[in-house]
Order: C-alpha cells, then structure tokens, then sequence
C-alpha cells in the first residue's frame, strides 16, 4: 500500500467544510482525534475559490471574513500531515464577491440583456473567459508553491448551466468561430444553434478539466491532480454539461457529490451509481462519495444533524455499490452534536473489512442500456419522463426480483456485454448505427435482449428515423403513430388517457372462480411464461403510452392494448372497444441462433417506474427472466425488499444484500430499521470458487454451506440495515 499514488491507497475520506465564521473556532486537535476514530486516510479541506483560507497574493481573492492573520488551510493540511493523510485542496471557483466584478467585468457570465447572471450576492464568471483560462490556472501554481497538496476537489467547477445561456463577448466569438453560427436566442432544442450550442458547451468543460490537470501536474507532479466533484444525478450531470464517460476516460478517481437520495429513486440509487460510475471508470479505481451527517435534504438544515438511520442506509448501499466513504460536515463546530457518532461505526467497519469492499468484479447479468446522449438529445425538454422514468423502472423491477443488474453505456456494449445473459433498452430513443451493430452482433452471440418504447427510432442527434434501427431484431415495424399524447408544453410526458388496460392472452377467466355469461373465450394454448403469476386474471391495468408497432410474421404476441374508456361516473365504466388487438408486448424466440427478444411497445418501464404497481414490476421481471434464459447467478427468498450485489474477487464472492424493507424508505428521513430475514440464498460458482465455506461480515457470524451443481446454498437469519457474505 504505501507504494501506491494516494489516490489508489486512501480509501476513507473526511470533510469539514469550513465556513467564513470557522477561523475563529477551529479545534484542530479535537478534528485530529476524530481522524483517528473515523479510520480516514485522506482529508478535503477548503483553500480557495469564492473565498480564500489562506492569505492569497491575489488582490481580490477573497478571505475569510473571520481569517484575520491566520492560514487556517496551512495549519489544518500541516495536522493532516503529520497524520499521515492525503490533502486536497478544496476549490469552490465558480462565482466571487462583487469588487472582483468590478475589477473584470469582461470575465462575467451575461444574459442576453447584458446584466451579469447572478447567485445572491455573487457574480457568476463565465467559462469561456480569462477567469477560468489564466486566473485559476495562477490560484492552482500559487497554493501548490506554498502548500504541496496532493491534488484538487472542486465543487461548482463548470460554470451556468443549460438552462443560462452567457451572451459575453468570449462565448460570442468562440461559438462564432467554433460553429459559424450566433449565440441561440433561448433553451429550444429544435434550434440547430442551440444543439450546436450544447455540444460546444461540453466540449469547453472538457478543455477545463485537461487544462487544469495539466497546471496541477507541470506545478505539482504527475500525480497531483485536480479532481472536479461530479454528481451522482446523471440528469444534473447533463444539465451541467459534464460527459461522465470523457471524464471517467481521463479520470484516476472520481470525487462524487452524492450526498442523498431522492424519494423516487430511493437508497438503491446509491448503489446504481456506484455501479454505473465504475462501468465507466473501471473496477480497481476508487469513487468516494461525500455522504451528508447534517439533515438533507427535504428540508435542508445544514448544522443539524442528519436522524442516523438515514445516513446509515445511504453510506452503506454505497458500500454494495463499491463506493468509500467520505463524512461531510458543514463548519468546524456544532450545537446539534450528534452528527458526529454516525459516522465512526460505519467508518471503522469498513477500515476492518476493507480487503472485500475494493478491487473486485461484478457478476450481473443483466445490462440496462443509457448515455448522455439519449438524455440530452431524445430527452430533450423531458429528460426525467422520457429516460430517467424508465430506466428506474426497469431498476426497480430487478432490485424487487433480487436479480442483479449493471448500468451499461451503449458506447461500451461490445467491450462490457461479455458476461451478460440480457441487454436492456428502457426507452433509449436516441441509439447510433454503431451502438446498433453492437446490439445485434450481442443478440446474434446468444444474448437476450428488451427493448421498449420509442428505442432506436432516433439517431444519436436525435433526428427522428422512419423505423426502429432495430426492427428486423425486435420484429416489429413502426406504424409512425402511437395512443397517448404529450403534453401540449412539453413540460410533462404523461398526458395520457389513464384509464387503459392490457389483456393477457391466451383469457383464462372460463376457468377461473368467478361469474360466467357463457361468451367467455376459449382457451386453446398454455400462456406464455412471461404471464406467470397471473392465472386469475386476464387484464392489467396500464395508463401509459403505447407505440403502435406492426410485428412480424413468426413472432409471439401475449399482451394487446384495451382503449381507454370513462372513469367516471361508475355508471359509465365499462368497456367500449373489446375487439382491440394492438400489440402491447411481442416477443421473438431465435429460429436457429442468437439470443431471445422481447419489444415492449406499452410503456410498463415508465408505468413502474412512476406508479410503482406491483404487476408492472413482476410483468418486467418475467420479461428479463424469459430472455435470460436461465443465466442469472442469484437467488433470493424470504420476506423483504432487498437490494442484491454479487461480486467475484479472485478466488471468492462477495454477495452484498441491503435492506431496504423499512417504512421510511419511500418518505425521507428514515426514522428506524426494521430487521427482515430468513433469507434462503443461492450464488452460482465461478470456476475459481468452491464455495467450502461463508462468513457474514456484519452480524461477525459464519453460515453452513452446501454445494451441488455448480451452486452454493445457504442461510442468512436476519438482515438489519445490510449483510455481507463473503464465499470461499
């Protein structure tokens, strides 16, 4: 370990996030005895930026109202020193103090009126100007020189976002000579300006990122490096015009600003990110995450402290996601103390278990397709609708199927599909002629693939095509039409009728107890395995949007679309149009090779994932079991919602399950932890394990194994907030 660069050997971090007011009441020993209890092996502490901690040679580099003739940033990274933890610097350089305005008023963001973009009482500076080109770059040299840390975090680095388009005269001339065209007049997505203006606007944060990587290295070494925090939202990623994937490629390590859930996404969106940022970054690299001890969010309160349940599910669904902790607090001194116990049990744990928590490889087998791109461009003004709902929808289905899943960039299907059973498109409009070729040459190897909605009718510009890119795959056309309208503002993705249904097919009810009119259907074939579990029904309901699709000769259609019809009054609800037959769901079984194939053409993923009815979810698991194939390496029985994460590390497995079955859990904060178990478990062999023995990491207990054909059987009793189970 000591031989290795800093950022491969500190794994635990810690942050107190200074504020102005903190130079007078910083207890740098009381913070150094806290290192110690946490475990941490590397420390964030605030240098520069809006405002300085230490006494800057630059006339309005702002200090600390309270720094007086301190160099508080110096004294704390001597302390970190001599414990012998890492030091970044943390920078927050986005936005300063109006006398700085004053001075460089060619510096600052303009909105089209001229008038600078303002944050409270701060000015915004623009990207593209001398601030970021030669001030920061100077800011970087000058901390370095005096100071030596290891490397950089910084915290608003990319500027506005895309909503605040600057019109200075450094983004009107550099998009004129960069695209030959004028500024957009306004956020419209069928302006080519404006899409030419996105692209553009990665591109610079890009060139932000290398420049100031480039300074930090010539001043500091090859391994001092300037890490910008990145969030855990991918929407907010794209809002800030900041390319995961690009700057995983160039990245050692990603700071990742994630400091809380949301209601929809729940814990398990830690977990996901976790997993979708090492999809990009590689699983030997380290992705540790500032997790909150103060209450946020909903409301945000930033000196009081967060009920430690909640802090406790978040930081250890990281942990199954193969995310470090980092313990963030807001000021150096608190009334509300009890923020500072969260974290020491859960840091200590992992500095104990450390040896199964890093450099280990995933054993999904279920890919669930997204990029940026898609958001961006098929997103469009409803990203969160058209993409991000299905996605979690699909999510949720397999974290409530207990089948392990990855994030998949579909730039990275050929290098990462290797290993996975089923590909997944939830919606994924926006697919390039290459991300395409590689689906099929995936399907054409074995592989199962779903797809559903308006997948592959667009290019990766999103210029729309007259057909699926993958219709001869899906087997299925695109009528050009579909039942469910957008809304008129395109603020919104579901202004649909929502009374529809859809029916299951073979209809069993002439077999099922219940009243009988002697019409009901005949039943002339078993159902399709995807409708198991739904034998005493032959509707559900749906609500969604449904592309109107033609299927191909030879393909399988088990599901058909039900209009809508009245709601109310109860009177008049009863069902109009029973001889509809649109295809909801069609599937397509390989004649000779290649993989299952499903096309789902009533939006269930986005259904699930806003309404979270259970039939939606079981429906998708069915689907993705189907095109498994039986190729998925887990399961999982007992009562619960757990979320489930299989890795192999050499010669070992490590299984990570998190529950998540608590009554807080779709309403933060979370108040308690409710203990779910037994757990009857069962984790297919990889050749290099033999499955001899298992030991669970949290309860500190071991658990009799038996092993017969290829798979390991065992039991865990009770599960608390997680258990780990390591397989010999």
């Amino acid at each position: 370990m000591p031989d290795l660069p800093w950022y491969r050997r500190a794994v635990r971090w810690g942050q107190t996030n200074i504020t102005e007011l903190d130079p007078a009441r910083y207890d740098i020993d009381w913070w150094r005895r806290y290192w110690r209890r946490t475990s941490v092996q590397g420390v964030i502490i605030n240098a520069g930026g809006i405002v300085a901690y230490y006494p800057s040679a630059f006339e309005h580099h702002h200090r600390a109202v309270h720094l007086g003739s301190r160099d508080l940033f110096g004294e704390v990274s001597t302390a970190a020193r001599e414990e012998g933890l890492a030091v970044l610097a943390r920078m927050d350089s986005n936005r300063t103090y109006e006398p700085f305005f004053r001075a460089h008023p060619d510096w600052f963001a303009r909105q089209r009126d001229g008038s600078p973009y303002r944050a409270g009482p701060f000015f915004i500076t623009c990207i593209h100007s001398p601030y970021y080109e030669t001030y920061l770059p100077r800011v970087l040299e000058e901390i370095i020189e005096r100071y030596g840390p290891d490397g950089f975090a910084d915290n608003s680095w990319s500027g506005l976002h895309r909503d605040q388009i600057c019109y200075c005269d450094h983004c009107a001339r550099g998009f004129r000579t960069e695209a030959q065209l004028d500024l957009p007049s306004a956020v419209d997505w069928d302006d080519q300006s404006y899409r030419a203006w996105v692209r553009w606007s990665y591109q610079r944060r890009l060139e932000i990122w290398d420049l100031n990587n480039q300074t930090t290295r010539a001043a500091g070494g090859a391994d001092c490096l300037w890490i910008g925090m990145n969030s855990g939202d991918i929407l907010g990623q794209s809002r800030s015009f900041r390319d995961y994937k690009a700057i995983c490629e160039r990245s050692e390590l990603v700071l990742l600003d994630n400091q809380t859930r949301r209601e929809a996404t729940g814990f398990q969106a830690n977990g996901d990110i976790g997993k979708m940022i090492h999809g990009l970054l590689g699983w030997q690299k380290l992705v540790p995450e500032s997790m909150a001890m103060y209450q946020s969010p909903s409301p945000t309160f930033r000196v009081a402290s967060r009920p430690e349940p909640e802090a406790r599910m978040w930081m250890v669904e990281g942990f199954a996601g193969t995310i470090q902790p980092w313990w963030h607090h807001i000021g150096a001194y608190h009334e509300d103390r009890r923020q500072y116990r969260t974290a020491v049990p859960l840091l200590r744990w992992h500095a104990q278990n450390e040896a199964y928590l890093l450099n280990r490889q995933p054993l999904a087998t279920v890919g669930i397709v997204w990029s940026q791109e898609n958001l961006d461009f098929y997103g469009r003004e409803a990203p969160e609708e058209r993409v991000m709902v299905p996605y979690w929808g699909v999510a949720q289905a397999l974290i409530r199927a207990r089948i392990p899943y990855l994030p998949l960039h579909a730039d990275h299907i050929d290098r990462d599909a290797d290993g996975l059973s089923v590909i997944v498109l939830p919606n994924v409009g926006a697919l390039s002629d290459a991300q395409c070729t590689a689906l099929r040459r995936f399907v054409e190897a074995g592989g199962g693939l779903i797809a559903s909605g308006e997948s592959g009718l667009y290019d990766e510009t999103g210029a729309a095509r007259r057909d699926f890119a993958l219709a001869e795959l899906l087997g299925v056309h695109a009528r050009g039409a579909h039942r469910g309208a957008r809304a008129a503002s395109g603020a919104s993705w579901e202004s649909y009728a929502h009374h529809s249904y859809l029916r299951l097919s073979p209809e069993l009810r002439a077999e099922v107890e219940g009243p009988q009119t002697g019409q009901e259907p005949p039943i002339d074939a078993p159902r399709h395995p995807v409708l198991d579990g739904f034998e005493e029904t032959d509707l559900l309901p749906f609500g969604g949007r449904l592309e109107q699709v033609e299927p191909a000769p030879g393909t399988t259609v088990p599901l058909t679309f039900v209009p809508s019809f009245p709601i109310y009054p109860p009177e008049t609800a009863w069902m109009r149009d029973v001889e509809n037959r649109e295809p909801a769901l069609v599937l397509r079984d390989p004649l000779t090779q290649g993989g299952r194939v499903g096309y789902l053409a009533a939006s269930l993923d986005h259904a699930f994932g806003k309404h979270n009815l259970p039939d939606h979810g079981d429906l998708l698991a069915n689907l993705i079991r189907w095109a498994a194939d039986g190729r998925i390496p887990l399961s999982v029985v007992g009562r619960g919602l757990l979320d489930c994460h299989l890795y192999q590390q050499d010669n070992r497995l490590v299984l990570h399950l998190v529950n998540l079955s608590h009554p807080g859990t779709w309403r933060a904060p979370l108040h308690d932890l409710i203990p779910v178990g037994p757990f009857e478990i069962a984790a297919q062999l990889p050749a290099a394990v033999r499955g001899r023995a298992a030991r669970c990491l949290v309860s500190d207990q071991s658990v009799a194994v038996t092993v017969a054909e290829g798979w390991v059987r065992f039991e865990v009793d009770s599960i608390a907030d997680h258990e780990v189970v390591v397989i010999d």
